[in-house]
């Protein structure tokens, strides 16, 4: 990868033809010439991330006998060639009302050189995500005996988390604005935390549903600002795949650990003391990683020019209120579809996650204390995926691949429904999961493509927030219909919900072809 993505866009219009003095005559130079520019040499770091680099400039021929007419515009950028035009190519001081085109480097992986510990820092989050999504499959057996409850009250921790995914929607650009990332990042850890304590303790149920809005509620900022810091970084598509593959191993690890506490004959709540520590380090690392994150003047990068370009004209008019910008963001076809998708996704993941083991004890007579592993399995495969899969989406390109993953998860649904065994089924939800995985991180890079660079922060947010609380939706609507019919309705909901993903996705605007 390389170490430094470097991009450079200058544009020289002019709205009159004028002559232009003599090098010798002039005194009020404004800036060097374009012919002094092109004997500049810039490092190819790799990458040049424009859409747009034409240039158009008129050029006027002094000759003894006087001025020529000026030639006619032209299309691309050219070098000067006869001392007439090495005079007549003169920047000109920029008008208001001329269009400017910006600069812009591209952060990676690796530059500036703190992106690859806040790179790590975001993975850790993600982990930990994880293990939280993933650990209540195992849990929900052993919660329903301590507190003597079905599957439609125990349901209710995840409309809890869904207010709080929704809250922190509307908040996220606000108090990253305020306060700065790495302090956005912290409060959302001890939001996190607050909640796990409050969970450790074992209070009684309704304890449990405020702590889980906690939860939510911060589990949904530092989403949305890891998911804006990856998709903004050269080769984003492979970041986000790692990111999210971290989240994929939490999920393994959550069912793993939780499993075994409870096999073992610990309290179930005692699992979330572990959590508790992992999110106090995520606290610390992500509080000195991004600690100097707008100071370095490369956040929130475009990847494009023309989003480059248009947060220019933002600041040529004044600076948007916030409220303005998520208005605007909500207008934005991407933003709601986006959201709709995250919302169809998540919540059949979820779904998957929290309710197939129930499936299994019900259906298949599985043991509480082997079943529990198999949901590592589902996560297994989703994080594989996210770590290999993603870079074939580069190749045949994000939309066309996710069409097919979403096809082949259909199919393994209905495998994992039909199969009358506990080991197929598990084999076939593991393959569902590996095909699930990289669709994520897929959707957060054309999402950022689609988006104005000045709504992105926003608009993500929002699609994070509103679009994962169907992590929480879903799961709850899956519980209370299985109080009354059973939990095979779980592969029915999870269908239909990969079908509205897919139509979702159906719905998306067409990413605009880079002009070259």
């Amino acid at each position: 990868m390389a170490s430094l993505t470097f991009a450079a866009g200058l544009a020289i219009d002019s709205e009159k033809d004028s002559l232009t003095t003599p090098k010798k005559a002039r005194t009020n130079d404004k800036g060097p010439t374009v012919a002094e520019l092109d004997e500049i040499e810039l490092p190819d770091y790799g990458y040049f991330n424009s859409s747009n680099n034409k240039r158009q400039h008129h050029s006027t021929d002094i000759s003894p006998e006087g001025p020529t007419t000026p030639t006619p515009a032209v299309t691309g950028y050219q070098t000067p060639t006869t001392p007439g035009e090495l005079e007549a190519v003169t920047p000109p001081t920029p008008q208001h009302h001329q269009q400017q085109h910006v600069a812009g480097i591209v952060p990676s992986w690796s530059y500036p050189s703190m992106n690859k510990y806040r790179v790590l820092a975001a993975c850790l989050i993600y982990l930990g995500n994880g293990m939280n999504d993933s650990a209540p499959g195992a849990l929900i057996p052993y919660m329903e005996a301590y507190y003597h409850i079905g599957y439609a009250i125990v349901s209710l921790i995840w409309v809890s988390n869904a207010v709080g995914f929704i809250l922190a929607a509307f908040c996220t650009e606000i108090l990253a604005q305020r306060i700065g990332r790495a302090k956005a990042l912290m409060t959302s850890e001890v939001i996190i935390v607050s909640g796990f304590v409050i969970t450790a303790c074992a209070p009684p149920f309704p304890g449990v549903v405020v702590a889980y809005f906690l939860v939510g509620f911060g589990y949904a900022l530092n989403l949305a600002l890891n998911n804006v810091f990856c998709a903004n970084l050269a080769n984003s598509t492979v970041i986000l795949g790692a990111a999210h593959g971290s989240y994929g191993i939490g999920g393994i690890l959550g069912p793993i650990v939780a499993t075994s506490l409870v096999s073992a004959g610990v309290l179930w709540s005692r699992f979330f003391i572990i959590m508790i520590g992992i999110r106090v380090v995520c606290f610390f690392f992500a509080g000195w990683s991004f600690w100097n994150y707008e100071k370095e003047g490369v956040t929130q990068f475009a990847n494009s020019l023309e989003q480059l370009a248009s947060r220019q004209a933002a600041s040529d008019l004044g600076e948007p209120s916030k409220l303005q910008l998520l208005r605007r963001a909500l207008k934005n076809k991407t933003t709601i579809i986006g959201a709709l998708f995250i919302f169809a996704y998540q919540g059949a993941e979820v779904s998957e996650s929290g309710w197939f083991i129930s499936y299994l004890l019900e259906y298949r007579n599985g043991s509480p204390a082997k079943v529990g592993y198999v949901t590592s399995g589902f996560w297994a495969g989703i994080t594989v995926g996210r770590f290999t899969l993603t870079h074939l989406a580069h190749r045949v390109g994000e939309k066309r691949f996710v069409y097919a993953m979403g096809a082949g998860v259909i199919l393994f649904q209905i495998l994992s429904w039909q199969i009358p065994d506990v080991i197929g089924d598990s084999v076939a939800v593991a393959i569902l999961g590996l095909l699930l995985g990289p669709v994520y991180p897929c959707a957060a890079t054309v999402f950022t493509k689609l988006l104005p660079g000045n709504l992105q922060t926003m608009a993500i947010g929002f699609i994070s927030g509103a679009g994962s609380s169907g992590g929480a939706v879903v799961p709850f609507l899956t519980g209370l219909i299985a109080q009354a019919s059973g939990t095979w309705v779980l592969h029915p909901i999870c269908i239909g919900f990969y079908i509205i993903m897919l139509g979702s996705w159906t719905a998306l605007p067409k990413i605009a072809k880079k002009k070259v």
